[in-house]
C-alpha cells in the first residue's frame, strides 16, 4: 500500500538538508545515484546535505525531481501572531 503524500514545512537550510537525506535514504537511493540524477558527483551531494544552504535553485529543483519531491512556496501565515502581539 502507497504512503499518502505529507506536506513539511522548512524554516532552516539545515532542516532542507535533513529532509533531502530522509527522502533520499527511504527511496533507497544512494548518494551517487542522486548525483548522476542532479548532475553532482557523489562528494557533493554529501557535502550539500550538510551544507544545503549551498545548493543552487537549479540544483534543488533537480534534486527534488530526482527524489519525487514537489517543491511549493507560499506565504507565511501571520495573522495569528499578529493577532496575539496586538494589544
Amino acid at each position: 500500500m502507497p504512503s499518502s503524500p505529507t506536506t513539511q514545512r522548512l524554516l532552516t537550510a539545515s532542516q532542507l538538508g535533513q529532509l533531502l537525506t530522509s527522502t533520499r535514504k527511504r527511496h533507497k537511493m544512494t548518494q551517487a545515484a542522486v548525483g548522476i540524477r542532479v548532475g553532482l558527483s557523489q562528494n557533493r551531494i554529501s557535502h550539500l546535505e550538510s551544507h544545503a544552504d549551498e545548493i543552487s535553485v537549479k540544483q534543488l529543483l533537480s534534486w527534488c525531481s530526482a527524489l519525487e519531491l514537489e517543491l511549493q512556496l507560499g506565504e507565511h501565515d501571520t495573522s495569528a501572531a499578529s493577532n496575539s502581539a496586538e494589544w
